[in-house]
Parts: C-alpha cells; sequence; structure tokens
C-alpha cells in the first residue's frame, strides 16, 4: 500500500471508531453509502447505455471512435457474467464492475460531457 494510501486510510481510522459500538450511526452510514454507490454507478451506466444507443441509430457521432470502443468494452464487461470477479459472489461479484464503468466513465468524461451538452440541447429543441 503506497504512503498516500496509509494516510488516508489513517486520517479516517478514527473517525471510523464512532461507528464500531453505535449501531443507529452505523446503519444510517450503511444507507448512505448503498444510495449513493447504486445511483452513482447506476447513474454512469444509463449515461453510458444513452451514448452507445445514440450512437448506434446515428443519432450523435460526434465522439471518437475510440472513446464509443471503450464504452462498449465497458457495457460487455459489465453485462458478461464471467469476469475478473464473477457477479455470481454477491457484493464484491460486482465490484469490478462498478470500479471498470467508473474507469471507463473517467477516461471519456470530456466526450460525455460533450454528449449531455448534445442532449440538453436536443430535448430544448423538442
Amino acid at each position: 500500500m503506497a504512503k498516500h494510501e496509509k494516510r488516508f486510510l489513517k486520517s479516517y481510522e478514527s473517525k471510523a471508531s464512532e461507528y464500531l459500538n453505535d449501531k443507529e450511526k452505523a446503519s444510517t452510514l450503511l444507507k448512505k453509502a448503498d444510495k449513493k454507490a447504486i445511483g452513482d454507478v447506476w447513474e454512469k451506466l444509463q449515461l453510458l447505455f444513452h451514448i452507445f444507443g445514440d450512437w448506434t441509430s446515428g443519432k450523435y457521432r460526434a465522439i471518437p471512435v475510440k472513446s464509443i470502443l471503450m464504452i462498449i468494452g465497458g457495457i460487455l464487461y459489465f453485462v458478461s457474467p464471467v469476469d475478473a470477479i464473477t457477479d455470481f459472489i454477491p457484493v464484491v461479484g460486482l465490484l469490478d464492475d462498478a470500479t471498470i464503468i467508473g474507469l471507463v466513465f473517467r477516461q471519456v468524461s470530456s466526450d460525455l460531457a460533450l454528449y449531455k451538452e448534445w442532449k440538453q440541447k436536443e430535448f430544448s429543441q423538442e
């Protein structure tokens, strides 16, 4: 583990101890984390699905081929039941999917920002 990772974890260690014996606080934290993880990943997936769909239909082609290939690869990884950590393992099996989607999202973020702008203009013209 890198030094900065150790410092980061150490900084949260004392705060984490507050949750150790407080079931109510721990429950609230888990609900927040669950909501954030599901919402964030789902929102990213939806955006990737939409841009791929619009590209496939020919509505939106203002994206480099390299980026659309990365998006398609991320979607393929997501739907594949056999990947780095099989999806049949509860919770853990989805972590690698979320990681890959996050990586794809970061790699094509500027393209996605342009797509969002285009999509907003398209909706405002309807």
